[in-house]
């Protein structure tokens, strides 16, 4: 399957703000975006005037740093849409959701993974569970009432303990509920826009969309 293998870091640079790609390390001093907070490559700096970014510029960049967030390729972003845009409801919103329902989102929202990156090495790897049978599909849709679980083996696997670790200090998501001891998570409702705490101009991505 086709995957970004390039350094992660240059993503959070060229948005200009941090993507959380890297777990802990983003909340080091060795964060890249604290370092150089500037865009990658030999422009990045800038050097005499900016151009104001065009309508299209700033759609553009919307997308980009959605898609690179939530770690999907360009073909699975459009799906994304198509399916949202034929949903009742506002399109953004339901992109969102169906972004945050993947099964390596909810993995990292519990906290049984630093990364969104690290949470999709666990599922191919068959450390996850959804109602109890082994999911190696990242892109799994989780459905209110699914319960996901780290598997017993795996659970002082280093990925895990870092981001339990994490997690346990900044909290989860109103939509989802956990039990460390039994590294255990359950999807109480859809989430609703209010409960995604993403820095996102959907709106913007639909505008793209809709040229």
């Amino acid at each position: 399957m086709a995957r970004y293998t390039g350094p992660v870091c240059r993503l959070c640079r060229r948005e200009g703000l941090k993507l959380f790609l890297k777990g802990t390390r983003c909340y080091t001093e060795k964060c890249a975006v604290e370092r150089r907070g500037y865009a990658p490559g030999q422009h990045g700096r800038g050097t005499g005037r900016r151009r104001k970014a065009s309508e299209y510029a700033l759609q553009l960049r919307e997308k980009q740093k959605v898609k690179r967030i939530y770690g999907v390729l360009e073909t699975q972003f459009e799906n994304y849409f198509e399916d949202a845009f034929r949903r009742t409801g506002v399109t953004g919103e339901q992109l969102l959701v169906n972004l945050e329902t993947r099964l390596d989102n909810v993995v990292y929202r519990l906290g049984f993974a630093g990364s969104r990156k690290a949470a999709r090495q666990l599922i191919r790897h068959r450390h996850i569970l959804v109602n109890d049978r082994p999911v190696d599909i990242p892109s799994f849709r989780v459905q209110p009432g699914h319960t996901v679980q780290v598997r017993e083996r795996a659970r002082q696997l280093p990925l895990v303990m870092e981001g339990v670790e994490r997690r346990g200090q900044e909290g989860t998501v109103a939509w989802l509920e956990v039990d460390y001891k039994s590294a255990t998570g359950r999807m109480l409702e859809v989430p609703t826009r209010a409960g995604i705490p993403i820095a996102a101009q959907e709106q913007l991505i639909v505008e793209l969309y809709s040229k």
